[in-house]
């Protein structure tokens, strides 16, 4: 008696293209998702940090002065953890600009950048052609940063005219999204 073997070659290679076509299919929709989401933009993110006095900030600033965030108190003050590389770090610089200027004549709000993995040379090359003429402090051992637990860049956090935290964004910013949230902590009461 003579065994008839299958052809389980050509089931395979069925079975591999079925496999690979699903796949596909899978990942093809995994890019369209990806592709027409709106960009991650003004997300707030929670932090055991918020409705907690912000951490101090001293340091060296890029004018040759000391950076204090005390010397800010009364105001709303956005803490802007940056570098002069960082491509959405480059997409948001204009939005801070503009959050600047609008609140220059009020004197409610200020920005304070924090350098982060960059040299203060960069970041005054970058800053004398897009702008910006908030203090910065240069972090380069990263203290103020872990003192946040900054996990990367573009990274902000909105400090009260009292020092607490009441928000952390961990993506691009814009000015009308950082303006709402002042916006939402006024009509708090808070």
């Amino acid at each position: 008696m003579t065994a008839t073997v299958p052809p389980t070659g050509r089931r395979r290679g069925h079975t591999a293209r079925w496999v690979a076509v699903a796949v596909g299919l899978i990942i093809a929709l995994f890019v369209g998702v990806l592709a027409t989401r709106s960009p991650a933009i003004d997300t707030e993110a929670d932090t055991p940090l918020l409705g907690r006095q912000a951490p101090p900030i001293e340091g060296p600033g890029l004018d040759g002065g000391t950076v204090r965030l005390a010397d800010h108190r009364g105001k709303f003050v956005l803490i802007n953890f940056f570098n002069s590389w960082c491509v959405p770090c480059r997409e948001e610089h204009p939005e801070l600009v503009k959050f600047a200027a609008r609140h220059a004549a009020t004197g409610d709000a200020v920005v304070l950048g924090v350098i982060r993995d960059d040299t203060p040379d960069e970041v005054r090359r970058y800053r004398t052609e897009h702008g910006g003429d908030w203090p910065v402090v240069d972090d380069p051992r990263g203290v103020v940063a872990l003192d946040y637990g900054v996990r990367g860049q573009p990274e902000t956090f909105i400090v009260a005219p009292d020092g607490t935290i009441v928000a952390r964004y961990i993506s691009r910013i814009t000015a009308d999204g950082v303006d709402e949230t002042l916006r939402r902590y006024r009509g708090s009461g808070a």
